[in-house]
Protein backbone atom coordinates (compact mmCIF):
# COMPACT_ATOMS: atom_id res chain seq x y z
CA UNK A 1 0.00 0.00 0.00
CA UNK A 2 3.27 2.54 1.01
CA UNK A 3 4.33 1.94 -3.03
CA UNK A 4 1.10 3.16 -4.16
CA UNK A 5 1.06 5.78 -2.04
CA UNK A 6 4.28 6.89 -3.40
CA UNK A 7 3.48 6.17 -7.20
CA UNK A 8 0.52 8.40 -6.98
CA UNK A 9 2.68 11.54 -5.23
CA UNK A 10 5.05 10.68 -8.11
CA UNK A 11 2.16 10.82 -10.40
CA UNK A 12 0.56 14.04 -8.53
CA UNK A 13 3.59 15.46 -9.31
CA UNK A 14 4.22 15.13 -12.46
CA UNK A 15 0.84 16.34 -13.48
CA UNK A 16 1.64 19.35 -11.63
CA UNK A 17 5.01 19.96 -13.63
CA UNK A 18 3.26 18.98 -16.50
CA UNK A 19 0.34 21.57 -15.81
CA UNK A 20 2.97 24.51 -15.01
CA UNK A 21 5.09 23.60 -18.23
CA UNK A 22 1.72 23.98 -20.30
CA UNK A 23 0.72 27.68 -18.66
CA UNK A 24 4.48 28.59 -19.36
CA UNK A 25 4.08 27.75 -22.78
CA UNK A 26 0.36 29.36 -23.02
CA UNK A 27 1.68 32.33 -21.35
CA UNK A 28 5.29 32.73 -23.91
CA UNK A 29 2.02 32.19 -26.86
CA UNK A 30 0.58 35.54 -25.11
CA UNK A 31 4.25 37.85 -25.93
CA UNK A 32 4.20 36.32 -29.73
CA UNK A 33 5.17 39.10 -32.51
CA UNK A 34 2.38 37.92 -34.53
CA UNK A 35 -0.30 38.50 -32.30
CA UNK A 36 0.50 42.38 -32.27
CA UNK A 37 -2.42 44.42 -34.50
CA UNK A 38 -2.03 45.69 -37.25
CA UNK A 39 -2.49 49.54 -36.08
CA UNK A 40 -0.61 49.43 -32.41
CA UNK A 41 1.71 52.08 -32.23
CA UNK A 42 5.45 51.25 -32.60
CA UNK A 43 6.00 52.68 -29.19
CA UNK A 44 3.99 50.38 -27.57
CA UNK A 45 5.81 47.09 -29.86
CA UNK A 46 9.17 48.35 -28.48
CA UNK A 47 8.02 48.77 -25.09
CA UNK A 48 6.79 44.85 -25.17
CA UNK A 49 9.50 43.61 -27.39
CA UNK A 50 12.67 45.99 -27.69
CA UNK A 51 13.60 48.15 -31.10
CA UNK A 52 13.74 46.31 -34.00
CA UNK A 53 17.36 45.12 -35.32
CA UNK A 54 17.03 46.38 -38.36
CA UNK A 55 15.62 48.62 -40.31
CA UNK A 56 15.11 50.42 -43.63
CA UNK A 57 12.83 52.46 -45.89
CA UNK A 58 10.16 51.50 -47.81
CA UNK A 59 8.50 51.70 -50.71
CA UNK A 60 5.80 53.65 -49.50
CA UNK A 61 7.36 56.64 -47.15
CA UNK A 62 7.55 54.67 -44.35
CA UNK A 63 10.05 52.09 -43.01
CA UNK A 64 10.51 48.25 -42.81
CA UNK A 65 11.27 46.65 -39.04
CA UNK A 66 12.63 43.71 -38.28
CA UNK A 67 13.04 42.34 -35.12
CA UNK A 68 15.57 38.84 -35.99
CA UNK A 69 17.52 36.63 -33.74
CA UNK A 70 20.41 36.31 -36.32
CA UNK A 71 23.02 34.96 -36.11
CA UNK A 72 21.84 32.12 -33.84
CA UNK A 73 18.61 32.08 -33.51
CA UNK A 74 16.16 31.13 -36.15
CA UNK A 75 13.51 33.71 -35.82
CA UNK A 76 12.15 37.35 -37.42
CA UNK A 77 9.65 39.19 -38.01
CA UNK A 78 8.83 42.21 -39.49
CA UNK A 79 6.55 44.72 -40.05
CA UNK A 80 6.21 48.52 -42.00
CA UNK A 81 5.81 51.47 -40.05
CA UNK A 82 3.91 54.90 -41.03
CA UNK A 83 5.05 57.99 -40.84
CA UNK A 84 2.39 58.62 -38.20
CA UNK A 85 4.33 55.82 -35.91
CA UNK A 86 1.43 52.70 -36.73
CA UNK A 87 2.78 49.45 -37.66
CA UNK A 88 1.30 47.45 -40.22
CA UNK A 89 0.48 43.26 -39.86
CA UNK A 90 3.82 41.59 -38.23
CA UNK A 91 4.66 38.44 -39.81
CA UNK A 92 7.22 35.91 -39.99
CA UNK A 93 9.80 36.58 -42.38
CA UNK A 94 11.89 33.40 -42.02
CA UNK A 95 9.59 30.38 -43.49
CA UNK A 96 9.77 28.23 -46.63
CA UNK A 97 6.38 30.68 -47.94
CA UNK A 98 8.37 33.82 -47.05
CA UNK A 99 10.91 32.80 -48.56
CA UNK A 100 9.53 31.96 -51.93
CA UNK A 101 9.49 35.67 -52.86
CA UNK A 102 12.80 35.52 -53.77
CA UNK A 103 11.88 33.44 -56.92
CA UNK A 104 9.64 36.79 -57.84
CA UNK A 105 12.09 39.25 -60.36
CA UNK A 106 15.43 40.53 -59.41
CA UNK A 107 16.68 40.54 -56.02
CA UNK A 108 20.08 42.96 -55.09
CA UNK A 109 21.60 42.35 -51.44
CA UNK A 110 20.04 45.36 -50.60
CA UNK A 111 16.70 44.47 -50.95
CA UNK A 112 17.28 41.04 -49.66
CA UNK A 113 18.99 42.37 -46.54
CA UNK A 114 15.46 44.68 -46.22
CA UNK A 115 12.83 42.33 -46.55
CA UNK A 116 15.02 39.35 -44.43
CA UNK A 117 17.35 41.29 -42.09
CA UNK A 118 21.16 40.60 -41.96
CA UNK A 119 21.90 36.89 -42.89
CA UNK A 120 23.68 34.53 -39.92
CA UNK A 121 26.42 33.98 -42.22
CA UNK A 122 28.20 35.39 -45.19
CA UNK A 123 30.45 33.21 -47.03
CA UNK A 124 31.68 32.29 -50.34
CA UNK A 125 31.46 28.75 -52.62
CA UNK A 126 33.28 27.37 -55.56
CA UNK A 127 36.65 27.88 -57.10
CA UNK A 128 37.92 31.29 -57.28
CA UNK A 129 37.03 32.08 -60.70
CA UNK A 130 33.38 30.99 -60.79
CA UNK A 131 33.19 31.96 -56.61
CA UNK A 132 29.59 32.74 -55.73
CA UNK A 133 28.42 35.00 -52.77
CA UNK A 134 25.97 33.07 -50.56
CA UNK A 135 23.90 34.12 -47.24
CA UNK A 136 22.48 31.79 -45.08
CA UNK A 137 19.56 32.35 -42.71
CA UNK A 138 18.79 30.26 -39.59
CA UNK A 139 15.28 29.40 -39.90
CA UNK A 140 13.11 26.42 -38.96
CA UNK A 141 12.35 24.69 -41.87
CA UNK A 142 8.32 23.84 -42.14
CA UNK A 143 8.68 24.56 -38.47
CA UNK A 144 10.09 21.65 -37.93
CA UNK A 145 14.03 20.93 -38.98
CA UNK A 146 16.85 23.14 -37.94
CA UNK A 147 18.28 24.46 -41.10
CA UNK A 148 19.82 27.26 -43.24
CA UNK A 149 18.05 28.78 -46.47
CA UNK A 150 21.19 29.33 -48.61
CA UNK A 151 20.64 32.67 -51.09
CA UNK A 152 23.39 32.67 -54.23
CA UNK A 153 24.31 36.07 -55.52
CA UNK A 154 26.46 34.62 -58.05
CA UNK A 155 30.15 35.51 -59.06
CA UNK A 156 29.53 39.61 -58.93
CA UNK A 157 27.20 39.28 -56.01
CA UNK A 158 25.08 41.57 -58.10
CA UNK A 159 21.69 39.56 -57.73
CA UNK A 160 19.76 36.58 -56.10
CA UNK A 161 20.46 33.53 -58.47
CA UNK A 162 19.13 31.10 -56.41
CA UNK A 163 18.14 29.73 -53.11
CA UNK A 164 17.61 26.27 -51.38
CA UNK A 165 17.50 25.10 -48.08
CA UNK A 166 19.72 22.69 -46.24
CA UNK A 167 20.49 20.82 -42.92
CA UNK A 168 21.89 23.40 -40.66
CA UNK A 169 25.49 22.23 -39.04
CA UNK A 170 25.35 23.76 -35.70
CA UNK A 171 23.01 21.13 -34.81
CA UNK A 172 24.31 18.39 -36.33
CA UNK A 173 25.60 15.75 -33.61
CA UNK A 174 29.48 14.94 -34.27
CA UNK A 175 30.57 11.70 -32.94
CA UNK A 176 34.26 11.86 -31.75
CA UNK A 177 36.58 9.36 -32.04
CA UNK A 178 37.66 7.19 -28.86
Amino acid sequence: MASNMVYLSATARLVRVGLAVAALGALAACANMNNIPAGTSLAQVEAQFGQPNFSCPDQAGGRHLIWTQQPMGQYAWGTHVDSAGQIGRVTPLLTNEHFRILAKGTWTQDQVRCEFGPPAIIDSVGMPSVSQHVWSYRYRENGAWNSLMYVYFGHDGSHVTRFHPGPDPMYEVHDTPL
